[in-house]
């Protein structure tokens, strides 16, 4: 049993004295090569900031008009921002066509925005990047029916109204998506010049139409959309029915096609009364070029949580996708929709798998940098010991080369006191275990001279019958 002990009780001094002396050997090497070392750190924190800057901590999002879809859409996301500690800051615009401009602004501080597909000509525009579709838009044309308008589809619809003198038609306000949407569905059906078109916003135009002010109106916005929901609860009001989709939808390719079975949007009504086609824009979440690929995938996760679930007319999962857009897609996106979420982000919260990410990348290529210089360094410092040793050995030399020259009793004081600093000197070094050799023959060698001196003989004479006669060293 004693013998155990004793066994365990060497091992664990065995390693106490192993664990002292690596750290002895550590502290003693940074105390040598810290010029290196700090020149390594700064060259680090410079690759780090410059080629990996840290995300920002504040983002700004241009949603659209005030009290519209897209700025309570943008509350969700600004939600979501806060909970991973970024401000999401919403900024309300006149309309998709602001939101466009702003982003390709290279002054302006957008960062984001909602905007529909269809609204862009990309052929023009610089700088922006498309993260996705995250929504369908439908594009409702609600009109007050009558016994001589029986017809559910739009072009006999408009065919009908143009018989009345004052029939009036709502298009939405100019650079907004319902403004470019109607005009596109207008054009390609050749009806810019029938009804007297009036631009009146989402809100006053369902007011007008319910008031009978208005013979049509057209809306885009998502089905849930208050709006919306007035305009297919009032029974009075009838819903163009696009027998033509897919023509349309070849026309104009940004254009998706939605399908209501009979009773779709009230069973109690029996309302639409057969199935029907609706035509439908997506809501595209657009960004500046610039953005931080960190801030992308926070938009791009927030679109998963917030528009990935299932609504009436989408799945769940569905969105966010790539669709139509006109716009190059997002590198990120095209990553994550391939290779899902980074691993580390399923893991750690968001702060500390982007750090972890940012050290990833740019510890790898500095490594590679680095290690070689890493390698010279225990070289370095036997050379930087080897050299200081070399400087004591050239002050002993020297020393000795005096006494040979002409030593007298008077110098011997002075001599000794020299060799005393000297090795004083030597004691100071702290050299690895590898270079012990050379400490302790330089320690032998000063106290050889020491000895001679003492001895007051040969090699250094300090008078007597020899005194002139030549030195052998």
């Amino acid at each position: 049993m004693g013998s155990i002990n004793q066994d365990i009780k060497d091992t664990f001094l065995g390693l106490l004295e192993t664990a002292e002396e690596k750290w002895s050997d550590f502290t003693q090497f940074l105390v040598e090569t810290w010029p290196i070392l700090i020149v390594l750190f700064l060259l680090l924190v410079g690759v780090w900031w410059y080629a990996d800057p840290p995300p920002p901590r504040h983002v700004m999002l241009a949603t659209g008009s005030a009290g519209g879809s897209y700025e309570e859409l943008g509350k969700k996301y600004a939600e979501f921002f806060k909970k991973k500690g970024i401000t999401l800051e919403l900024v309300s615009t006149l309309g998709a066509q602001e939101n466009i401009a702003r982003l390709a602004d290279r002054q302006d501080p957008i960062q984001a925005a909602f905007v529909q597909a269809g609204i862009i000509n990309s052929s023009g525009i610089k700088g922006i990047e498309s993260l996705g579709a995250i929504a369908y838009d439908p594009i409702w044309f609600f009109y007050r029916g009558n016994n001589d308008m029986q017809s559910d589809d739009f072009q006999n619809i408009h065919a009908q109204m143009i018989k009345f003198a004052n029939a009036r038609l709502s298009v939405g306000v100019p650079g907004s998506g319902t403004y470019a949407q109607a005009m596109h569905i207008l054009e390609v059906s050749g009806l810019t010049k029938g009804p007297h078109i009036v631009n009146l916003p989402g809100a006053e135009a369902v007011k007008a139409l319910q008031k009978g002010e208005l013979d049509g109106i057209f809306i885009v916005d998502q089905f849930e959309a208050p709006n919306v929901q007035t305009l297919l609860n009032d029974p009075s009001l009838r819903l163009a029915r696009f027998r033509r989709a897919d023509a349309y939808a070849k026309l104009l390719p940004f254009l998706q096609i939605l399908k209501v079975p009979v009773g779709g949007f009230s069973l109690i009504r029996n309302f639409p009364d057969q199935d029907i086609k609706l035509l439908a824009t997506t809501t595209h979440l657009l960004i500046d070029d610039r953005m931080h690929p960190a801030i992308q995938f926070l938009f791009l996760e927030a679109a998963r949580e917030i528009n990935g679930k299932a609504s009436f007319f989408a799945n769940r999962g569905e969105f966010p996708a790539f669709k139509n857009s006109g716009l190059p897609e997002s590198p990120v996106a095209v990553h994550l929709e391939k290779n899902g979420s980074p691993l580390l982000m399923q893991y750690f919260p968001f702060w500390l798998a982007e750090l972890i990410n940012r050290l990833i990348f740019v510890m790898l290529p500095f490594c590679a940098l680095a290690y070689p210089v890493l390698l010279t360094l225990p070289g370095y410092r036997n050379k930087r010991m080897r050299r200081r040793i070399d400087i004591l050995y050239g002050t002993l030399k020297t020393y000795e080369q005096e006494l040979t020259e002409g030593s007298t009793p008077e110098l011997k004081g002075e001599y000794l006191q020299k060799l005393d600093k000297l090795e004083y000197e030597a004691l100071k070094l702290k050299v690895p275990k590898s270079m012990s050799g050379d400490y302790y023959a330089l320690r032998t060698s000063i106290d050889y001279v020491r000895s001679c001196l003492n001895r007051g003989a040969l090699p250094y004479q300090m008078g007597g019958e020899n005194a002139d006669e030549p030195l052998l060293l």
